[in-house]
């Protein structure tokens, strides 16, 4: 029997959706990774609520120009999950998780350190993009990493941080404003 090439296509594609063995260590770290990073994309829809006054007040812009800012990390979120899917089977989940982190951690950065409402918008929308993506693709790493019998103490493990988030957004928001944007905040 010959080979059409569809064998070898369905095999591939099932070779993706294996991941790779993992060791003791790193199945314990990744749900804590995923918690982690599940927190501070929940936490971030809620954080900039508490500090719009003062940091319109630092961009020189009246407090509803803010809008944008709190707009556009949410619209970001929209908009990249549906991708954040089709990422991962083409490039892997470890990878776009990994990006995803490094996508999220670089937007955040930038938005600390924007002078600007225009670049803040821009900045918000990286940030998006980086926290649209950990969340599905968290998921589908921890799916295709644990057994079907331990997902539901894992899933479990990871929701609770991502449903505390938006409650101590605007708490923290409030509490660490002063030291998380590096532009100048007036007394």
């Amino acid at each position: 029997m010959t080979d059409t090439g569809a064998d070898t296509a369905d095999a591939a594609s099932a070779g993706e959706l294996t991941s790779p063995p993992t060791s003791d260590a790193s199945k314990k770290l990744l749900p804590w990774l995923v918690a982690v990073a599940f927190f501070m994309e929940s936490l971030d829809t809620t954080v900039l609520n508490t500090a719009v006054p003062a940091v319109s007040q630092a961009l020189h812009v009246a407090p509803l120009s803010m809008k944008a800012v709190l707009a556009s990390y949410t619209l970001s979120l929209a908009v990249f999950i549906p991708i954040s899917g089709w990422m991962a089977d083409r490039l892997g989940t470890r990878h776009v998780f990994a990006a995803a982190i490094g996508l999220f951690t670089l937007g955040s950065f930038l938005c600390g350190i924007s002078s600007d409402i225009h670049l803040l918008v821009a900045c918000r929308l990286l940030q998006g993009c980086g926290g649209a993506m950990m969340v599905p693709v968290g998921r589908l790493t921890l799916v295709r990493t644990f057994a079907k019998f331990e997902l539901i103490r894992v899933m479990s493990f990871v929701a609770i941080p991502a449903l505390i988030g938006p409650m101590f957004g605007p708490l923290l928001g409030g509490v660490i404003l002063r030291s998380c944007f590096f532009f100048y905040l007036p007394p």
